[in-house]
């Protein structure tokens, strides 16, 4: 490669950075914006690395050897993922409403495992928020009183055995992350509540007294318009919840919300269709206490049909299980609900046959410009995978501006474009879960597109060979190109996933680690893929774990 692209195959030690810019970055990489400073401050710091191979040891400035150049083909500057696209944006750039973003969303954050048995945590919440989380979800509940007779609220999985923890700790976990963490973008609290009104009391004198000024309490006036931004929300708590006091059959609690979508998925046809949203299930009207709803911001309301739910007020927002959001997409009502969340917020969750916490894809419902896509993220599967991809971008801050073509008043065709990937070598992939024992590893690549086209989420996966026994630096058929056409650019994410093959035909292949990629945020040429374990961290044994791929792509018209 070195000799391929920087000495014309002649055998040299080391190359100019003229070279460097002209042959490899500009003609191999596309990175048009690059200039010779650029070069001189790449080449600066692979002169400060130590290598390990001192033998071809270059001290010219403006010249690098082959070691150094494989330096940095493995090197965060020649990531994959686009480092413009990877940084935080500036404070100026978050200023439009809160319904232009894409909001990275957890569903029953409390839990660690399954919905029916597992530990609730207030850990789960730290977590959840300090992996760019922002829309966090408490089922709220009734619970003891104090010694002095005061309401205690609890959270947990209502109705199942998980187990109960208190609320007022909660919101003490999320007084400590602003403390620490003074300008996070608005932390959004979607309140499942359950509680009579003496618990709702609790419930809002409890933030009230914790949080203080981190509390966002909105007035009337600004509940007309648009929907603040995230600047404008910078350090907050929001509340969606349900505004209106005294006695409602509006909803916003994920149980009811599914069992409309049941009783009503087979209504769902046409655009001019209006779904009623009676069920046979009788809705039992729910006292607000008007301590709690002055404190909301969104109010979540009873989907009844496009046109209604346009004209209503933007902080009043809709919940949705997938199975409406594929229902909606299936019946070609995909772009009234584009259109409707371009000015309010509509949040979509797991089905509750989902009992083992497995997730959803988020790809149809970010495709619909859904903000809030609720995953289970106690579970590290492969779609939670996708969604750090996705929130990668914008420094991991849980808020990632919508494209434009979701934006756009009237119909507009997704960007489609076709990829060639090669899967070229691997350097220090670890073994299963980063364990320091056991015998060689076996890795292939699996290379997945998470895509969306005519309503329905489209997915296509592509396997290298195995490298037997060869974890340290694998190499993998440099002849095999897999090919992808993506169909909607501003919404796929393609996952490359290091898997340990099994010898045992009865035993799976083992999961080694991963990263996920936005399209809009790939580079093409001889990239570096910075692998990380299940959880999407970084560290320890996958310190170092990378791939070196070559893409190609081509060219897809300009954003809109």
């Amino acid at each position: 490669m070195f000799g391929q692209f920087m000495t014309k195959n002649k055998v040299r030690k080391k190359v100019s950075a003229t070279s460097f810019l002209n042959k490899f970055l500009l003609t191999v990489q596309g990175e048009d914006n690059k200039t010779m400073d650029d070069v001189m401050q790449i080449f600066a710091k692979l002169h400060q690395l130590e290598l390990a191979d001192v033998s071809n040891h270059i001290t010219e400035r403006n010249y690098i050897s082959l070691e150094q150049f494989e330096a940095y083909l493995l090197s965060r500057d020649n990531d994959i993922f686009n480092p413009r696209r990877e940084q935080a944006c500036r404070c100026s750039e978050m200023t439009k409403p809160l319904s232009a973003y894409w909001i990275n969303s957890s569903h029953n954050t409390y839990l660690t495992g399954d919905q029916l048995t597992s530990k609730s945590s207030v850990e789960m919440y730290t977590k959840a928020l300090y992996r760019g989380c922002r829309c966090l979800e408490l089922d709220v509940w009734d619970g003891a009183k104090d010694d002095f007779g005061n309401p205690m609220p609890v959270v947990y999985h209502g109705r199942t055995l998980t187990s109960k923890i208190m609320f007022e700790d909660i919101i003490k976990s999320l007084d400590v992350f602003l403390m620490l963490n003074p300008k996070s973008y608005p932390i959004i609290l979607s309140l499942e509540n359950h509680c009579s009104i003496p618990f709702q009391q609790a419930m809002a004198t409890q933030m009230k007294s914790i949080l203080g000024q981190k509390l966002y309490v909105p007035d009337e006036s600004s509940l007309r318009g648009s929907l603040p931004s995230p600047a404008q929300l910078r350090g907050k708590v929001v509340l969606k919840g349900r505004r209106p006091t005294g006695a409602t059959d509006d909803y916003d609690t994920d149980d009811d919300a599914a069992d409309d979508d049941l009783a009503e998925l087979q209504s769902v046809r046409t655009e001019k269709t209006s779904v009623t949203g009676n069920t046979k299930k009788s809705q039992q009207s729910v006292k607000i206490a008007p301590e709690l709803a002055k404190l909301t911001l969104f109010h979540g309301t009873k989907f009844k049909s496009w046109g209604e739910s346009e004209q209503a007020y933007t902080h009043h927002m809709h919940s949705f299980s997938e199975s409406r959001v594929r229902s909606f997409c299936k019946h070609n009502q995909s772009q009234r609900w584009i259109q409707y969340n371009q000015t309010h917020i509509s949040r979509t969750f797991p089905s509750g046959r989902r009992t083992d916490s497995s997730n959803y894809s988020p790809i149809l419902a970010w495709a619909t410009g859904c903000q809030m896509v609720a995953l289970n993220l106690q579970t590290a599967d492969e779609m939670v995978r996708v969604n750090y991809g996705r929130f990668r971008e914008n420094g991991e801050q849980g808020y990632v501006l919508k494209p434009s073509t979701l934006m756009m008043n009237g119909v507009t065709e997704p960007r489609t474009t076709h990829i060639e990937v090669k899967i070229l070598s691997g350097s220090c992939l670890p073994k299963p879960g980063g364990l320091s024992y056991g015998e060689c590893i076996d890795p292939y690549v699996s290379i997945s597109l998470f895509d969306c086209s005519d309503g329905k989420e489209v997915t296509s996966t592509q396997v290298t060979n195995t490298v037997f026994n060869n974890g340290f630096s694998p190499i993998w058929k440099f002849e095999d190109s897999f090919h992808f056409d993506v169909k909607n650019a501003c919404v796929a994410v393609m996952q490359f996933t290091v898997m340990d093959k099994n010898s045992t035909p009865t035993k799976t292949d083992e999961f080694i680690a991963s990263a996920s990629v936005p399209i809009t945020c790939m580079r093409q040429g001889i990239r570096s893929v910075q692998l990380s374990d299940a959880h999407n961290t970084r560290s320890g044994a996958f310190d170092f774990a990378s791939l070196l791929v070559l893409v190609k792509f081509q060219h897809c018209q300009a954003e809109i």
